[in-house]
This record gives structure tokens, C-alpha cells and sequence, in this order.
């Protein structure tokens, strides 16, 4: 069933597909969580989303072409979901969102630690960052060279969550 939408504007269409409470929080915690299944992203999510509204988004994320989900080959009643292109390139969105509320919210250490790190680190750092995505989620190679980013800001995360 097609969605009517209310206007053509770019900014329009992005927040009636992005624009929900929780779609960019799944995203989020897909990219920079590593949560890939329905169980880790019910569980491990500081906001706690409810069983009923994770479900719905992660089928409307889907319906939207921002994920996939594929049976899980060392599980099988689980399901792996994955990023997609359109998903991945909302990576420096997603930083600069977290840059902005760095600066204007009462953010937690821990819990802000990405977002300074992806802003300091600006375009070079986001483009290594998708294409280590664009390798976990879509299977493309590693550029030569590639220096993991995932796991330095989960490093960064985890050193400060330790000390709170």
C-alpha cells in the first residue's frame, strides 16, 4: 500500500520517512551499535522501545528500502538485519545531528563520545566509516588501508561508560 505523501520537498519527504521517534534510533543503533537482530535492538537500546513499535518500524524501514533482513545462517529462528545504501549515506546526517545536540542539549559523556569523535573527524572519517559499513552490511571490499573506525568509537564509548 503506497503512502500518500504531503509534498515534494526533499526536507518534507525525509521527515515523513525518517522523521518518526524512533526509525533514526534504530538506524543508529545498527550503525554505531552493531545491533543486528531483533533481540539485541529490543534489549540493548538506552531509550528502551517497546517490542510492538520496534517491530512496526524495523518493517517500515524495510517497506522504505533503508534495511534488509536476512535469515541468520548460525541461527535459525533469527534474522539479521542489514543496512542499505540510502541508510549507510545517512551517515554524516546522523553526525551532524549528534554534533548539534552536543552543543545545544545536556548530553552524557559517554553516550556523546561518537557524535564528537565523527565531528571532529569530519568527511574523511565518515567516508571510511561507510565504507567500513557499506563492507559489514552490503559485502563490498575495504578500501587498501582501512583503518577500522567502529571499533575506536566503541573503544571511546566504552572507556568512559566504564568510568561513569
Amino acid at each position: 500500500m503506497a503512502e500518500t505523501m504531503r509534498s515534494g520537498c526533499p526536507i518534507n519527504l525525509s521527515m515523513e520517512t525518517l522523521g518518526d521517534r524512533w526509525s533514526l534510533v534504530i538506524i543508529r543503533d545498527i550503525m554505531f551499535g552493531n545491533r543486528r537482530h531483533y533481540r539485541e535492538l529490543l534489549s540493548r537500546s538506552e531509550e528502551g522501545i517497546a517490542s510492538n513499535i520496534l517491530a512496526d518500524r524495523l518493517k517500515k524501514l524495510m517497506e522504505r528500502g533503508l534495511l534488509t533482513r536476512a535469515d541468520d545462517p548460525s541461527h535459525k529462528q533469527k534474522a539479521i538485519y542489514s543496512l542499505t545504501e540510502p541508510a549507510i549515506q545517512l551517515l554524516p546526517v546522523l553526525a551532524q545531528i549528534g554534533a548539534w545536540g552536543r552543543r545545544h542539549l545536556p548530553t552524557t559523556p559517554e553516550l556523546a563520545i561518537r557524535a564528537q569523535l565523527l565531528e571532529e573527524g569530519g568527511l574523511p572519517l565518515w567516508e571510511t566509516f561507510m565504507a567500513e559499513l557499506r563492507h559489514e552490511h552490503l559485502g563490498t571490499p575495504l578500501p587498501p588501508n582501512h583503518e577500522p573506525v567502529l571499533p575506536r568509537l566503541t573503544a571511546a564509548y566504552e572507556a568512559l561508560a566504564n568510568c561513569a
